[in-house]
Formats: C-alpha cells, sequence, structure tokens
C-alpha cells in the first residue's frame, strides 16, 4: 500500500494534472491565434504526453502479466496482453484507433513472421490492435534499458537485434527460429530496420533478417501494411509542422507468402515481390486517404455555404 501511495502521489497525479493542463491549452486556445500554432503544439504535446504515461502505464502493467504468465506456462501470450491494454489506453487517452482489414486471413495463421512497415513510435499502437495470441516483437537492444518499457520486454521474451554486430544478430535471430519451431511463437519485424518519419506514403529499403528467419523457420511470410498516417502524427519540419490528431488509420494485412521449401537463394527474390507488393498498398491507401479527405472538405465547404 504505501508502494502504491507513492506511485499515485509522485509520478501518477503529477502526469495526470500535466497531461490535463495540456488539453484544456489545447481546447480552450482560439484556432485564429499566429495561424493556430499554439493550439497545435499544446494539442501535440498534450497527446505525446498522453502516449509516453499510457506505455509506460502499460509496461508496468506488461512487467506484472509476464511474470505471471511465465508462472503458469503462457509466457507468449504477454505481448499480446499488453498490447490489447495498450489498444484501449490509447484510445481513451488520445483518441487515435486503428482499423485492421484482414481480407485473406493471415493473422489466423500459426506460427509465422509477420513484417510491417516503421512510421514513428506511434507504430506500437498498431500492434494492440493487430497481434494474434502467441506473438512477439523484435526490437533494437539498446530498448531494453529503457526504464519500464525494457524490463516488460524482457519479461515478455522480446527478441533484441543488435544490428551493430553481425554476429549478435545472426545468435538472436537462430534463436529465434528455435523458438517459432519448438513453441509455435509468431514474431513480429519492422522489416525497414528503422522509422521514416515519412509524410509521403513510401517505403524504406528492407532488412533482409526477417525473410532469413521465416525461410529458416519454414514459416509463412505475412506482410502488414499501415496507411501514411500524416494526417495524424507529424513530427519533422520543424515545430510549426507538427501535430497529433485523434482519428482512425487503416492497416492491411496482405496475402501471405508460402516459405517451405525455399532457401537461402530466394531471399532476394521475396524482398523484392514483397516490397512492390506492400509499396503498391501503402501508395493505394494514400489514394483513398486523399480522396476521403477531399470529400469531407467539399462537405464542409458546401455547409458552409448553405
Amino acid at each position: 500500500m504505501i508502494v502504491l501511495h507513492a506511485f499515485i502521489r509522485y509520478i501518477a497525479a503529477p502526469v495526470l494534472i500535466t497531461n490535463a493542463i495540456l488539453y484544456t491549452l489545447a481546447f480552450c486556445l482560439p484556432s485564429s491565434l499566429a495561424n493556430g500554432h499554439p493550439k497545435r503544439l499544446a494539442t501535440f504535446f498534450a497527446r505525446a504526453f498522453a502516449f509516453i504515461w499510457s506505455l509506460l502505464l502499460c509496461a508496468a502493467y506488461g512487467i506484472i502479466i509476464s511474470l505471471v504468465l511465465r508462472f503458469i506456462g503462457k509466457p507468449g501470450l504477454a505481448q499480446w496482453a499488453v498490447a490489447r491494454a495498450f489498444k484501449y489506453v490509447m484510445f481513451l487517452s488520445t483518441g487515435v484507433w486503428i482499423t485492421i482489414e484482414d481480407e485473406f486471413g493471415g493473422l489466423k495463421t500459426r506460427p509465422m513472421v509477420l513484417i510491417g512497415n516503421h512510421q514513428t513510435e506511434l507504430d506500437i499502437l498498431f500492434l494492440g490492435h493487430l497481434f494474434p495470441p502467441y506473438t512477439s516483437v523484435t526490437a533494437k537492444a539498446s530498448l531494453k534499458w529503457t526504464p519500464m518499457l525494457g524490463q516488460f520486454m524482457w519479461a515478455s521474451k522480446t527478441i533484441f537485434i543488435d544490428r551493430a554486430n553481425s554476429k549478435s544478430a545472426r545468435a538472436a535471430f537462430d534463436g529465434a527460429a528455435k523458438e517459432i519451431k519448438s513453441s509455435y511463437q509468431s514474431v513480429y519485424i519492422f522489416v525497414e530496420g528503422t522509422r521514416s518519419y515519412s509524410v509521403e506514403p513510401t517505403l524504406l529499403p528492407f532488412k533482409k533478417g526477417a525473410f532469413h528467419l521465416a525461410i529458416q523457420a519454414q514459416v509463412p511470410l505475412v506482410p502488414v501494411v499501415c496507411e501514411n498516417y500524416a494526417h495524424i502524427l507529424v513530427m519533422k519540419g520543424g515545430w510549426k509542422k507538427w501535430k497529433f490528431e485523434s482519428g482512425t488509420i487503416r492497416v492491411k494485412v496482405l496475402e501471405k507468402v508460402e516459405t517451405k521449401g525455399l532457401d537461402a537463394t530466394a531471399v532476394d527474390r521475396l524482398l523484392e515481390e514483397i516490397r512492390e507488393r506492400m509499396l503498391s498498398t501503402i501508395v493505394q491507401l494514400g489514394r483513398e486517404r486523399a480522396q476521403t479527405q477531399s470529400h469531407i472538405a467539399m462537405a464542409a465547404n458546401g455547409k458552409k455555404y448553405l
């Protein structure tokens, strides 16, 4: 009880008060003031702050639930359970929601290697909407030392990759392949290897690790494409362009690609074919988003002149 009281008094209460002040500022500041920059910045920092405390809160929950699930022999469910919690906490605190379109039923596959594009830190959220049970994520090794988040990731069997050390990275992927085979544990990999922060529907070059892993484990690759969400979040181009709005983001799961019978010689071909499909999809999602926003703007202008 003493620890809980201290947490509420010295951490939770100040965080929530600060967030409430930021949201109040965002609500009260007029859009006409300084071209709307103060209002947009207040909104940006309010939601960014809400994102951080939501992440830390769910990471703290994750440490506990990971240890409990290990104790009862179901450690593979830890990241799924925490991702689901984060999904709802983030919706309540920021108003951001993800819609998942799985036309081919790829998310029912087990085990598999899921590969997706990587735009910003917000991508963690769509894992909460997307993650099937018994799935874990890969992460760069430096995240292991992040307070709360690192401890949760360690406890929930995250696969840490040190890209600066090829020997260590290969060992991590070898271990992941064994885990996939022995535990039927699926793995999610951000296939670009780093965040793009792009405001256009595009992709960075793909890393080969995910393709080697799927072939080594002889499991399907399931491509996942998140639309460019510059309508929600912009973090580049200087503070005058920063924004963080509420809204909906579309994620599309493409048809799975089998790897049975393939060997390492197929990696380059698979990479090029899948990247082309994913690029085509993100461009199409961008077109559809632009059309939707155009229709909304036309409707708003029509009402203005009625």
